[in-house]
């Protein structure tokens, strides 16, 4: 979905969108998470990301720093227990519901 918004957006440009599709996913994915729990691809598969502690929605800054790890591709790095980095860092978890 981003890169295809991305494209709509860079065929009037000229150079230099590179990364655009990378901030469109940070936008989308950061907002979307942090007022509905779940991004469009997330929602489409019936998972959302939840307060580890609590298993509640977690707080705008959370998820935008949650974000931002995933943007950095933290998620390739995982805890024993299996989780990303991205969630521990955030004491987020991802579940199906």
């Amino acid at each position: 979905m981003c890169l295809g918004i991305a494209h709509l957006i860079t065929r009037h440009l000229t150079g230099g969108a590179q990364f655009l599709p990378l901030v469109i996913f940070f936008v989308e994915v950061g907002i979307l998470t942090a007022l509905q729990g779940a991004s469009a691809g997330q929602r489409i598969t019936r998972i959302h990301v939840v307060d580890a502690a609590t298993g509640g929605r977690i707080p705008a800054g959370r998820a935008l720093l949650r974000t931002l790890l995933i943007c950095l591709v933290i998620p390739a790095v995982f805890t024993k227990e299996g989780r990303g980095y991205h969630d521990w860092f955030s004491n987020s978890v991802v579940v199906k519901g």
